[in-house]
């Protein structure tokens, strides 16, 4: 039987080994260029926050590295590179729907 001990102690042993170059035990997302998926939609940070109802702060902060998208937003963020158009009339049409919208 594992006790709670040996399961944070697990863990802090694969944190050290992983802040010693030792990936092998963790997962690491990939980094986003959201100022890449921005800039293939021709959108402006204001015109691609308001089309996506995305907080412009948010997305200045992803460009600028200084934060990294959730996984819910690496969701969002990778359907806009592949079909913006469509995440755009979709977030449209549930804005719409919804009477609380920003």
């Amino acid at each position: 039987m594992t006790t709670a001990f040996d399961k944070i102690a697990a863990g802090l042993t694969d944190a050290i080994a992983f802040a010693e170059g030792d990936a092998s035990r963790a997962r690491v997302a990939a980094p986003l260029d959201v100022k890449h998926i921005r800039t293939a939609t021709k959108k402006t940070q204001a015109q691609f926050a308001e089309s996506y109802r995305l907080p412009i702060g948010t997305v200045r902060d992803w460009e600028q590295n200084r934060r990294q998208p959730d996984a819910p937003a690496r969701v969002l963020l990778a359907m806009i590179a592949a079909e913006p158009d469509t995440v755009e009339r979709l977030v449209a049409k549930a804005a719409a729907g919804n009477s609380n919208a920003p």
